[in-house]
């Protein structure tokens, strides 16, 4: 069994995707906290902070930096080291994973305008 960067069929399939098209930010999701982190270590690619600035605004999360232990393992940071252009990972719900499905409202009602803006951008 491979462990490591791209050893599984689904990250592969989502970097491959990603080199085929021209994205000029990536959002990524993950549960717990209600944050979202927008930098990669000293990587703050131009528009970042703005952008993830009005993702906070509209829904209610914090906007954080990268705690230090948390680096080194997302897609987000892989695209900002890369493309130097903005990546977040969206931290939604909060709770014990698996969440609740009775959390689906909240989640929904609080990234919507997330992916709203994302899709603009």
């Amino acid at each position: 069994m491979d462990i490591g960067p791209l050893t599984e069929r689904e990250a592969l399939a989502v970097y491959n995707f990603t080199l085929s098209h021209n994205f000029r930010l990536v959002i990524a999701y993950h549960t717990q906290g209600k944050e979202i982190y927008w930098n990669f270590q000293d990587i703050n690619p131009p528009g970042g902070y703005e952008i993830g600035t009005s993702f906070a605004n509209v829904s209610g999360y914090t906007l954080e930096n990268v705690p230090y232990n948390s680096s080194f393992a997302g897609y987000k940071d892989w695209f900002i080291q890369n493309y130097n252009l903005p990546g977040f990972t969206i931290e939604a719900g909060i709770g014990k994973n698996p969440l609740p499905i009775s959390q689906f409202d909240e989640i929904y009602k609080n990234n919507i305008g997330i992916l709203l803006l994302g899709a603009i951008l």
